[in-house]
């Protein structure tokens, strides 16, 4: 079994704290809302988002086929 790539599903802006989470059936980052329907932060309409991007997510999912041999 080859690696399978992985996708990051929520981000979050480190300047204005904007979350958004992926949505599968629109294809696009969408805001993120809470259980009672309402958005998370929206953050600053002037802020060049900043995404949590600090290389601790590995895009590529550690199962190889020598792990499964």
């Amino acid at each position: 079994m080859t690696p399978g790539l992985r996708t990051p599903s929520e981000r979050i802006c480190e300047r204005c704290g904007r979350i958004e989470v992926w949505d599968d059936d629109a294809g696009r980052w969408q805001l993120a809302v809470n259980d009672e329907g309402e958005p998370h932060t929206v953050g600053s309409p002037y802020c060049i988002h900043e995404w949590d991007i600090n290389g601790t997510f590995v895009p590529f999912d550690d199962k190889s086929d020598a792990a499964e041999a």
